[in-house]
Parts: C-alpha cells; structure tokens; sequence
C-alpha cells in the first residue's frame, strides 16, 4: 500500500524552512494552513508581473484574466462539478449571508429552514436571520448530544417535513471532527423535497471532495484552509444558479457567476488558487506517477493518503488524552474518513491558557477559544467564553510533531 511521503510534502511549503516558522511543531491547522509553495509562486508572479485590472487590451491584463479564470476551471475539475458552478468571495462567511440574501426572496411565510447547533457559526447565522422581523420563516435546530457533541440522522429525519424548504449542515465540525455521511444526508434531504447546503470548511483540509458524488444543492469552503489564498468558494448548482435572485449589480444579472459574489473579487487571490489543485497534482505525480488518471481520481486518491496519514496521528494524540481523563469533544478514536485530525478537549482541572502557553514554552502551537462553534460549545455546558484546547493536524504534520505534542502534554496535564 502506497503511503503518504512527508519529506516530499513538507518540501512544497516554504514555511517548515523559515528560520521563525519552521521551528514549530503546528496544531492549529484547523484555523489556517501553511500555504503551498505553487500558491505562494503564482501570488508572487501575480504581485510582480500582473497586478492589473483583468481582461483588458494588454498582456499583464490578459494574463490575470487568464490565471483566474484557470483557477475556476482548476477547480471544477477538482471538485467534479459543472462548468461556472463555482465562484470566490472574500470568504466563506459572506458567501453564505450573501447566498442567504439571495433565497430570502425565494422564502414565504410558514417555510422551514433547519440548521445545526454543532456548525461554525458561519453555517448558523445567515440562515437563522432568515427569521429575522415579521418574516414568518421558521427555523428548527438539529441538535448536537449534549454529552458527546455528536448529530444523530434521525434527529433530523424528525425535523424534516412537507414545509421544510432547506437544511444546512457541516461535512466535518470544527470542533467534535466528526465527518458527516453527506451523501446520505443529501439524499434524506432531497427524498423530502428540499434542499440542502454543506459548509465543507472543516472538512475540505483533509481533501477534496466529490461534488457531483455528493450532489449537494450548495457547497463552500475556505482557501486559506486549504493551503491557498485567504478566499471563499461557493459551489451552487447551475439550474439553480440561473435562478437565483440577482444579488449583483443589475448589469451583470445575466453573468450567473456574479449573481451571488457581488464585489469586485480580490484579483491576485483568485489568479494564485489554482495552486492548491497544482500542489495536490504534484504529491499525486510523486506517489502515482502520470497514469493518466482524471483530475477527480487523483484528488480522490491523495485525499486517502492524507486520510490515513492523519488518523495515525490523531490516535497517538486521542489515546493520551483519553488516559488523562480530559473531556474529548466528539469521537475519542479516528477512523479515516470518519473523523477528523482536529482534536478539541477540556480539562477538568488545568486551565486553557495553562495548557496553551506550556505548550507554546515548548514551540507548539495550539489554539484556545470557541472557535465560532459558541452555540456548540454552550451546548455541552462548557462556557463558551473560556472555550476549549484544539489541536489540529493535517496531512504535512509529521510524527516528530506529534511526540513534541504529546511530551508538552503530558507534562501539562
């Protein structure tokens, strides 16, 4: 069985070579990833040789426009969506209150919207302030198990009725890791004739997934989570993309890839995206060669590298906090494809901040907050104002990091 080559991975991230930021063992991948070294090289060209206004008569111009539209293209391909399905926003945040603007216009009174309580509020907010004033929209709440922070489907297969017109929910929460069976929850939903969106934020660090596979009405996710530029892509499906209420300027109402990104798009990080699909093709090459396989194939492959890779890892670091009797949020084992390497607990007895800056003592970064997961983590009866520890791997960590995760940590608690 082919496993995942990490010299030849951390090669491509000029961040493990810096003198400051190499000297850390990182675990607060889940808030931001190092970025890709191609990424890094067409953001550099960009700034350089192309920092123009796109499409115009002139070759710097020319070029940017070229470089971004290779970008969508790039990424359909990777995603194994339709052409113009997918576009970039500022960041996933507002593209979801922008697309919950958009299907406002399309909701009545007496309409039903469920979300979770265990999403990024990204996922939560636009679609609970559908609500919002005299609308007479209602939405219903699939909660998380108080105890375990984990979604039950027939929770959900409760709260869906002859009224519910969309359900919103997470691939893989940020802070319980658990990877949703998205496919099954797309088929539930679309069984009761509504429609559904997939916040792919946490989930999408880990690979890229198949869209048409998954065939969800809306999917989004953060670039600069996945190794590339701070942007959002939002994937809507075309039929209902030629649809949707215009949220643009009025001009460009027949350009369905403007009806939902309605300002100007941050140029340079759009022409450098495309990189992140040029690294995944790079650890595919070096693994698998060039057998000609198509480009969701090779995402779809890499991606079960990173899998198992990550959930070595995440074991070693579950089993130490199981032995220390912290309160793991989520699964307390990983199983690839099933949970995540992001690793959220709570000690009974040493403070957050204490864990964080023993850790950081010993050059290992952490994160310590709710990590925009409030209403999950008040939820589990926890205060959300402290928040909880979480470590957070992907696939460029290696063993070494984990053992000076692991020695910090067990000093600590």
């Amino acid at each position: 069985m082919t496993t995942l080559d990490l010299d030849f991975v951390r090669s491509q991230f000029p961040a493990f070579a810096h003198p400051d930021c190499g000297k850390w063992a990182f675990f607060e991948n889940a808030g931001g990833s190092y970025a890709a070294k191609p990424v890094i090289d067409k953001l550099q060209h960009y700034m350089v040789a192309a920092k123009v206004q796109p499409y115009g008569p002139s070759d710097p111009s020319e070029d940017t426009g070229n470089a971004m539209d290779l970008s969508h293209a790039r990424f359909e391909a990777a995603l194994n969506a339709e052409p113009g399905s997918v576009m970039f926003g500022p960041s996933t945040t507002m593209n979801t209150y922008v697309l919950a603007q958009a299907l406002r216009e399309e909701l009545s009174a007496g309409d039903e919207v469920i979300v979770t309580n265990q999403d990024h509020e990204a996922n939560i907010g636009s679609w609970r302030r559908l609500s919002d004033g005299n609308s007479g929209v209602v939405v219903r709440e699939w909660s998380a198990n108080p105890e375990s922070g984990r979604l039950d489907v027939a929770d959900l297969d409760n709260l869906i009725n002859d009224r519910t017109k969309y359900v919103f929910a997470t691939h893989c929460s940020n802070l319980a890791g658990e990877i949703h069976d998205v496919t099954a929850l797309v088929k539930l939903v679309h069984d009761a004739g509504a429609r559904i969106g997939i916040d792919g934020v946490s989930y999408t660090p880990h690979g890229m997934p198949d869209l048409k596979a998954i065939g969800a009405d809306f999917y989004y996710f953060s670039l600069y989570k996945t190794y590339g530029p701070h942007q959002g892509l939002l994937y809507v499906k075309p039929e209902i993309l030629k649809d949707i209420p215009n949220q643009g300027h009025f001009f460009n109402a027949e350009f369905p890839d403007k009806r939902v990104t309605p300002a100007g798009p941050m140029h340079g990080e759009i022409a450098c995206a495309s990189g992140v699909i040029d690294y995944y093709d790079a650890v595919d090459a070096h693994h698998f060669g060039d057998d000609g396989a198509d480009t969701a194939a090779r995402m779809a492959r890499v991606g079960h590298l990173f899998a198992e890779h990550e959930a070595a890892l995440a074991n070693r670091v579950l089993a130490l906090l199981r032995d220390k009797n912290v309160r793991i949020i989520g699964p307390d084992t990983a199983e690839p494809h099933k949970r995540a390497a992001t690793i959220a607990f709570k000690s009974p007895t040493v403070a957050n901040d204490a864990i964080a800056n023993h850790l950081r003592s010993h050059d290992v970064a952490c994160g310590v907050s709710d990590f925009y997961a409030y209403r999950l983590i008040e939820a589990l009866g926890m205060n959300p104002e402290e928040g909880v520890v979480r470590v957070s791997m992907v696939h460029y960590n290696s063993a070494d990091d984990v053992d000076r995760l692991l020695t910090a940590l067990d000093d600590v608690l």
